[in-house]
């Protein structure tokens, strides 16, 4: 395991895990197969998706004992509950009788009880069965006591609840690492997720994780971004680790891409301002904001309630750290909140995902609203959104990040039908979207 990040220095803190490697791949073809045939879809349940960990909620979800939630995945159906000891479990959303479904709703609640709908069985928080019409007509015997749940492994890391179907998984710990390292100067057990929206997407779930192990498109596609954030290859920082987890990071600051990099651009001299920085003392050299904007953080943050910064590296003051994890969740952390990307498959079509998007923030002293891609939003638990993309693209306004890089989604989706695509052409800044792939092929092989 990787040790812990040191506390602020002024040095850059890039790279910090002792496994790092620069991004290196085998070489092998990204086919358009991949991303639509039923029988790749089918493989990578049976050989991927049943041996990982999964997200299925946020344990401030789950405050009292009682409380649960359901996430579906494929064609499971997952029941996570708070237990009377406070810890969590996890069970496969069905009766041991004859196979009804015992909660049918993806918004949770509280129980004292699980009743099946069909033949009235009551199951304990525990999976325990504990209560049957009838008992004594059963020739086996009560089956009160003795029946069970489908128990599936649960932990929880940094407020994220994790299930797998995998009887005998590597620890969670070992399975993220070294994200929680890496994330380890965030409180996220503590962090409120304001904003919790689904959707509903024409793509194979690949998309997202191909798109987010890469800043190759933020020319074309995000432009918007170019005045404050340097997405050039040359000073972004790009880490592979053993687990098959990645790091990219960019640098808050005019991106170097450009000739004009140094001039001073007005959203770049807004933010400047925000922290009481003069931007015409940076015209000409306006990357050298990017340090000032650091040491005014560090010294106006906590007397304006921004006390978590206290915590952070110099780095983290400003950066965009983005971290992907094998094979479906991102996590990007920035100086205001840790966005959540998720991915997973349509149980029927691969052709089709639903895309998650959560935005977790700490607590500012004295504010009582948060700055959301969605306006202002309160500090409490978000209400769940859900949307066909199609609907979503239409109320959003353009410039959204979301919407531009799912219509790509989508158009990429049919070109991969195509008979002109045999494999991606990829520039060294993207090997780690050949090397994502790779590992996927390493599950399908079973050589993870």
């Amino acid at each position: 395991m990787a040790t812990v990040l040191d506390k602020p220095s002024g040095k850059p803190g890039y790279p910090t895990h002792p496994d790092a490697e620069v991004p290196a791949a085998r070489g092998d073809k990204i086919t358009g197969d991949r991303y639509w045939s039923k029988e790749f879809a089918d493989r990578e349940w049976q050989h991927m998706w049943k041996k990982i960990w999964h997200v299925g909620g946020r344990t401030a979800q789950l405050e009292e004992a009682g409380d649960f939630i359901v996430h579906e995945f494929m064609h499971e159906s997952v029941l996570m509950v708070r237990q009377e000891d406070g810890s969590i479990k996890a069970f496969l959303n069905v009766c041991q009788h004859r196979g009804n479904l015992l909660v049918n709703t993806s918004e949770g609640g509280v129980m004292s009880h699980f009743v099946c709908p069909y033949h009235n069985w009551k199951w304990r928080l525990d999976g325990v069965l504990d209560q049957v019409q009838d008992p004594e007509d059963f020739p086996q015997g009560d089956p009160c006591g003795k029946l069970k749940l489908h128990e599936l492994k649960c932990d929880t890391w940094g407020g994220f609840i994790f299930f797998s179907f995998n009887p005998d998984p590597v620890p969670l710990l070992d399975y993220l690492d070294p994200v929680p390292t890496l994330l380890g100067n965030r409180d996220l057990d503590e962090w409120t997720r304001v904003v919790w929206r689904r959707l509903r997407v024409n793509t194979n779930w690949k998309f997202a994780s191909d798109n987010f192990n890469e800043a190759y498109h933020i020319p074309a596609v995000h432009p918007q971004f170019e005045p404050m954030i340097d997405d050039h290859y040359s000073t972004s920082v790009f880490e592979m680790y053993p687990t098959g987890h990645n790091r990219m990071i960019e640098k808050l600051q005019p991106s170097s891409r450009y000739e004009d990099a140094q001039q001073m651009k007005p959203l770049w001299a807004e933010v400047l301002k925000e922290w009481d920085i003069n931007p015409d003392d940076f015209d000409g050299r306006a990357q050298e904001g990017r340090v000032a904007l650091q040491e005014a953080r560090r010294r106006l943050g906590p007397e304006r309630g921004y006390h978590y910064f206290d915590k952070f590296t110099d780095d983290e003051l400003t950066d965009q750290m983005h971290h992907t994890l094998f094979p479906n969740l991102t996590l990007t952390g920035t100086p205001e909140g840790l966005h959540v990307f998720r991915t997973e498959p349509d149980k029927d079509d691969p052709n089709w995902s639903t895309f998650d998007y959560w935005y977790l923030v700490p607590k500012v002293e004295g504010a009582k609203e948060v700055a959301t891609l969605y306006g202002m939003r309160p500090y409490k638990e978000a209400e769940f959104e859900s949307d066909s993309y199609a609907d979503y693209e239409a109320d959003i306004p353009q410039g959204d990040f979301l919407t531009q890089d799912l219509s790509l989604a989508v158009t990429q989706q049919r070109g991969l039908r195509s008979m002109g695509f045999t494999d991606a052409y990829l520039a060294n800044q993207e090997t780690r979207v050949r090397r994502f792939h790779e590992v996927i092929n390493d599950y399908l092989e079973g050589r993870r």
